[in-house]
């Protein structure tokens, strides 16, 4: 009866021993994964999202990698002598491969650093959107348009990074023109009532309004209202309307642009005219 197991495939391995290290390393995807979904679970909101799926991801990839290890003396390779062969290599590829490992540095920077964080809004080299995942390579950022955006690490650190949600509050800001026949102080009331009406806009800091400029055609009003991180949006916009009602029911109207012009003809016709009376008896 011929031993199927202890049968050659290469050299002094043997069919036993490759089936063998076949099942080592799917026990360990296996016990990995199982690990990892257990963790989560009992860890749950207790700590940061970005922390936890970094740890995660370190003990997923150590359990593997134990697997590895196990199943090399079966199939006759020395730890030892991977690791002088696996020195020599990584500086080869270490000089190959520069932006790989600064992409890596960079993302351990910003884990540590926590500029952002999974579910921030943000703006990175002129893309919006939300943190939907940071990696030690690359971050990816969900755009407001529903697109998913690469970003690599490198980037990301040396970048600037404007974070829409770090803050708890946010202000937004209104230039609103009327007309110079209405009352500004007036105005000004009225405006003010819309605001302390509204629940989500802050009394502290509290909103600001003035007028800041007389222009060509109208007196600017400047409106700066702060409102928590996650209504400011909806409040912008329902402040702005209801501001907009509000005065126009008190007789407040928002200009259009006016020009004055003087026609050249005119001009020369009245000349005359005042020429003529200047010489009649």
């Amino acid at each position: 009866m011929i031993d199927v197991l202890g049968s050659p495939v290469y050299g002094d391995i043997t069919v036993g021993e490759v089936i063998f290290s076949v099942v080592v390393m799917a026990l360990s995807v296996l016990l990995a994964k199982s690990v990892t979904i257990y963790l989560r679970r009992i860890i749950g909101d207790r700590m940061e999202k970005n922390y936890r799926e970094l740890i995660l991801k370190l003990i997923y990839y150590l359990i593997i990698l134990v697997g590895f290890i196990t199943i090399l003396p079966v199939l006759g390779l020395n730890p030892s002598g991977l690791l002088v062969a696996g020195g020599i290599t990584g500086i080869v590829i270490g000089f190959a491969s520069q932006s790989v490992v600064s992409n890596l540095i960079s993302g351990i920077f910003i884990l540590w650093e926590k500029p952002i964080k999974i579910g921030d809004q943000v703006q990175v080299g002129g893309i919006s959107g939300f943190v939907e995942d940071i990696n030690v390579m690359s971050t990816i950022i969900r755009t407001y348009d529903g697109l998913f955006v690469r970003i690599p690490n490198q980037t990301l650190f040396t970048g600037n990074i404007t974070n829409y949600t770090g803050n708890v509050v946010r202000r937004f800001e209104y230039r609103i023109g009327i007309r110079y026949s209405d009352d500004a102080e007036r105005a000004v009331e009225v405006i003010r009532k819309v605001i302390d009406e509204e629940p989500f806009a802050l009394k502290n800091p509290a909103p600001a309004v003035f007028v800041d400029e007389l222009g060509d055609n109208a007196v600017m009003v400047s409106v700066k209202i702060w409102a928590p991180v996650q209504v400011w949006y909806d409040v912008k916009m329902r402040l702005l309307q209801k501001i907009r009602a509000e005065l126009e029911r008190n007789g407040i109207e928002i200009p259009f642009p006016q020009r004055v012009v003087w026609f050249a003809n005119e001009l020369e016709l009245k000349d005359i005219q005042r020429k003529g009376e200047s010489i009649s008896p």
